[in-house]
C-alpha cells in the first residue's frame, strides 16, 4: 500500500535542526520546503492500487531521493549511504537525523513500478508542469535540438566472448539446453568463466576457435527440444542466432566443400556489441573517435537552458538518427516554434514535418557533394517540380521519371561542361528526392544574413545544457534503452529543477513563480 508522510515533525527532524545551514539556492533547501508541493501523494496513487500490505516509502520522499540520485549521479548503494549519513539529504527528503535509510533494493522496486505504469516519466512531467506554471518559457519560441553519446555500463565484447556468452545464456535460460551443450559442444568448457586457452598470437589457432564456436552455436540451435519458450528463453535463442551470424561468413575448404567459418571481412549493420547489453551499439563521433553505448536526444529552450523534452535511443541503427527522433522531441509543443538544429536534423522528412506543423525551419543544411571536385552540385540544375523536369547547366532539359531520376545520357557526349558535371561514361544521371523542393528552399534561406545571425546566436547554447546533462553522468548506469531512457528523464528533471531554482523558483499561495 502507499505510504504517507506524517504532517507532525519529529523532534530530531533534520530540516528543523539543520535546515538553516543549507544553501538557499540549492536543490536540498528547495526540496526540504517544497517537496510536498512538487511531488504530491496523489501523483503516485496508481502505483499502489491495493490498500493492503506494508506501507511503502512516502511518495514525496522517494521522488526526492530519485531526483537527488539523478542529480548527483550516484549508484543505489551510494544513494542509500547519502540518505543515511548526509544531513543535506535527510533535510531535503524529510528523514529524521537518527533514522537510517531504506534498503537499496527499494529504489529498484520503485523504478520497476514506474517503468510499467502509464506514466513512467512522471517526475520529469512534474517539473515540466512547474516550468509551465512559472511562465519561464512564456514568449520563448525557440527550441534547439542536439544529441550526445553516453557510454554503456558494460564492456564491449569481441566475437569469441559474445559466442561463448550467448551459448551460456541459452544454457541458463532454455529448459533442456544444458544437456544439449554438454552433449554437442566441444569448442570450449562453458563452465570456465575465462577465455579459451589457445595461443592468441597464432592466426590459425584463432581461426580454428572461431570455426568451432560457430559450429557449437549451430549445434545448440539445431538440437534444442521443440517446446514453447518464455520471453527470456526466446530472447536468448534469438540472440545466439544473431551472434552466430553477424560477425562470421562461410569459407570453402581446399577441396571446394563448405563447412568452415571465419571472421567476416565486413561489419554487420546494427551490430550487437555485447551479450550483456544487446541494445548497446557502436557510434562514430568522428573517423578516429568511437564510443559504445546510447544516444541522448534533447530539445532545449536556448535562453534559459531548460530541457523541454528528451529521449534515449541506441547509439546507432534504425531509429537512432537525430532527424528520426526530432519530431518526437517537439510533439508536446502547443504552438509552433523556431527549430534550430545542425545538419544531422536536415532530412527531407523532418523538414516536411516542420512545414506541416507550422514550425519555423532553422535547421542547417548539409553541404552538397559534387560528383566532380569543384564541379556542379544539384543546385546548379534547375528543377521544375510541378512539370517534373530538370535542366542542366548546359540548358538541356530532361523529364524526371517516376523513380525520381533525370537521365541526360547522350546529351553529355561532346558537352564542354561534362568535366565539371560527371565522370560517368554513360553521362549524368540526376536523382531528385521526394523533398527536394524543401531542401532547395532551406539551402537558399540559410545563405541569408538574418537566418545565419539567428542560428549562430541561439543554436550553440544547447551545448551548455548538454554539458550540464552529461557532467559526471557520461556513463549510463543501467542496461537497455528503456531503463536508460527513464534514467535520462530523471536526470533531465533534476537538471531542470536546479536551473529553475537558479532562476528564482518559489512557491506561494498563488502557486509556482519565478521570483
Amino acid at each position: 500500500m502507499q505510504g504517507r508522510s506524517d504532517d507532525q515533525r519529529e523532534l530530531l527532524d533534520a530540516e528543523s535542526v539543520a535546515g538553516h545551514l543549507l544553501k538557499s539556492d540549492s536543490v536540498f533547501a528547495f526540496l526540504a520546503v517544497h517537496r510536498g508541493e512538487l511531488f504530491p501523494e496523489e501523483m503516485f496513487t496508481d502505483l499502489f492500487p491495493s490498500r493492503r500490505g506494508r506501507p511503502s516509502v512516502p511518495a514525496e520522499v522517494m521522488a526526492s531521493v530519485i531526483t537527488l540520485q539523478a542529480l548527483h549521479g550516484l549508484s543505489d548503494n551510494e544513494t542509500v549511504e547519502a540518505l543515511t549519513f548526509d544531513l543535506r539529504w535527510k533535510a531535503a527528503c524529510g528523514v529524521p537525523i537518527t533514522a537510517g535509510a531504506f534498503h537499496s533494493t527499494t529504489l529498484t522496486y520503485w523504478r520497476r513500478r514506474l517503468a510499467v505504469s502509464d506514466r513512467p516519466n512522471r517526475i520529469f512531467d512534474a517539473v515540466k508542469t512547474v516550468v509551465a506554471a512559472t511562465g519561464a518559457l512564456a514568449g520563448k519560441t525557440r527550441r534547439a535540438l542536439d544529441s550526445t553519446i553516453l557510454d554503456d555500463a558494460v564492456a564491449t565484447q569481441d566475437t569469441v566472448t559474445q559466442l561463448i556468452g550467448a551459448i551460456r545464456r541459452v544454457r541458463r535460460e532454455v529448459p533442456g539446453a544444458g544437456e544439449v551443450v554438454a552433449a554437442h559442444c566441444t569448442a570450449h568448457n562453458y563452465d570456465d568463466p575465462g577465455k579459451p586457452s589457445i595461443t592468441w598470437d597464432d592466426a590459425d589457432a584463432r581461426a580454428a576457435l572461431v570455426d568451432a564456436l560457430v559450429g557449437d552455436a549451430h549445434r545448440v540451435l539445431g538440437h534444442l527440444p521443440d517446446q514453447e519458450l518464455g520471453a527470456r528463453a526466446a530472447e536468448a535463442v534469438a540472440l545466439l542466432a544473431l551472434i552466430a551470424g553477424q560477425d562470421v561468413e562461410p569459407v570453402q575448404d581446399s577441396d571446394g566443400t563448405d563447412g568452415r567459418w571465419r571472421i567476416a571481412q565486413r561489419v554487420a549493420p546494427d551490430r550487437v556489441i555485447s551479450t550483456v547489453d544487446p541494445e548497446a551499439r557502436h557510434a562514430h563521433k568522428s573517423v578516429h573517435r568511437r564510443q559504445d553505448g546510447f544516444k541522448a536526444h534533447v530539445a532545449v529552450e536556448p535562453d534559459t537552458g531548460i530541457i523541454t523534452d528528451c529521449a534515449l535511443t541506441a547509439a546507432s541503427g534504425a531509429g537512432s538518427h537525430d532527424a528520426a527522433v526530432a519530431a518526437q522531441l517537439l510533439a508536446d509543443e502547443d504552438e509552433p516554434v523556431t527549430v534550430l538544429g545542425d545538419s544531422a536534423y536536415g532530412s527531407g522528412e523532418f523538414r516536411a514535418h516542420m512545414a506541416e506543423t507550422g514550425h519555423v525551419d532553422r535547421v542547417k543544411s548539409a553541404p552538397l557533394r559534387p560528383a566532380v571536385a569543384g564541379g556542379f552540385t544539384i543546385d546548379d540544375f534547375i528543377v521544375d517540380h510541378a512539370a517534373r523536369t530538370a535542366t542542366c547547366p548546359a540548358k538541356v532539359t530532361r523529364t524526371i521519371t517516376a523513380g525520381g531520376y533525370a537521365t541526360f545520357g547522350v546529351a553529355c557526349l561532346g558537352c564542354p561542361l561534362r568535366a565539371q558535371c560527371t565522370t560517368s561514361a554513360t553521362g549524368k544521371s540526376l536523382k531528385i528526392r521526394q523533398h527536394d523542393a524543401l531542401q532547395r528552399a532551406a539551402r537558399q534561406r540559410s545563405r541569408e544574413s538574418d537566418w545565419l545571425n539567428e542560428y549562430r546566436q541561439h543554436r550553440p547554447m544547447v551545448e551548455r545544457t548538454i554539458a550540464w546533462l552529461s557532467r559526471g553522468n557520461r556513463k549510463v548506469r543501467y542496461r537497455g534503452v528503456a531503463r536508460n531512457d527513464h534514467w535520462l528523464h530523471h536526470r533531465a528533471a533534476a537538471v531542470n529543477l536546479r536551473r529553475l531554482i537558479t532562476l528564482g523558483l518559489t512557491h506561494t499561495d498563488a502557486g509556482w513563480a519565478i521570483a
